[in-house]
């Protein structure tokens, strides 16, 4: 159920969105014409969509053991995999948006803050030549959804199960440069600044990130609002659901309110 802060974060969405037809710079217009409103053959994904299916309908109790949004502290919680997939995994409206990105922009390295049960990795990690650096903090889902990754036969994705405050940290240190970053981890305004502060040091021009849920509370919009207009980003699409940011120094600092 949506909360109030959820309706009215919306009505302002809805009142301040856009379409191409308000878009003056080239670069938001082809990619609001190409890419946001672009198509997929969806037939290619209809092995992913069978696994959501089997999550939804799926029974099995997991037993949480994860720092979740709004909590400072580990919280153990006992969960249906079918709730879970009900109320975290990214709609395929979404995860579909998210492989024209990487495909309109050849995205190759590609980073994942928050795995869940993996459908959304799935998609991810679709492109032909990408691979998938994936962060989960709950050993109970980790478990759920590399047995999926098996199954499916996907090789090109790494999953990297614990805190994601020393994880992350720990595979920079050492990783090349992300080409596409998506975080959907931590729902909490500290976090979330962090995992952002530490992903940035490894982008580049032509990275971009996608922050996940953020009108999901007043810390994530707080959180969506810091991040959009740190130094280093020289535009942010707000789509409601997520928002997009990228890092090219030619796009002049703009923020849109799209359709989606």
């Amino acid at each position: 159920m949506p909360t109030y802060f959820q309706f009215k974060t919306y009505f302002i969405y809805w009142l301040d969105q856009v379409s191409e037809h308000s878009l003056h710079s080239p670069f938001l217009f082809d990619f609001y014409t190409k890419v946001l409103h672009g198509k997929n053959d969806r037939s290619q994904f209809q092995h992913i969509e069978s696994q959501r299916a089997h999550y939804l309908t799926d029974r099995t109790s997991l037993t949480l053991n994860d720092p979740g949004a709004g909590s400072i502290a580990i919280k153990t919680s006992t969960r249906l995999i079918s709730d879970i997939a009900r109320t975290s995994l990214s709609p395929e409206k979404y995860s579909l948006l998210y492989t024209r990105i990487i495909s309109h922009f050849n995205c190759r390295k590609i980073l994942e803050l928050g795995t869940s049960l993996g459908i959304n990795t799935l998609y991810l990690a679709s492109s032909p030549g990408s691979s998938v650096t994936t962060f989960e903090g709950s050993p109970a889902i980790t478990s759920v959804a590399k047995g999926t990754f098996d199954s499916l036969g996907a090789k090109n994705i790494k999953l990297i199960e614990g805190n994601i405050n020393t994880t992350l940290h720990a595979y920079l240190g050492n990783a090349d440069a992300v080409d596409f970053a998506f975080l959907d981890a931590n729902h909490r305004y500290a976090p979330t600044l962090k995992y952002f502060d530490t992903i940035i040091q490894k982008i580049h021009t032509g990275s971009i990130l996608v922050l996940d849920d953020i009108h999901y509370s007043k810390e994530m919009e707080n959180a969506w609002n810091t991040v959009r207009q740190h130094a280093l980003v020289y535009a942010s699409i707000d789509l409601y659901r997520c928002g997009i940011l990228f890092f090219d120094p030619s796009l002049n600092k703009q923020h849109v309110v799209l359709q989606f």
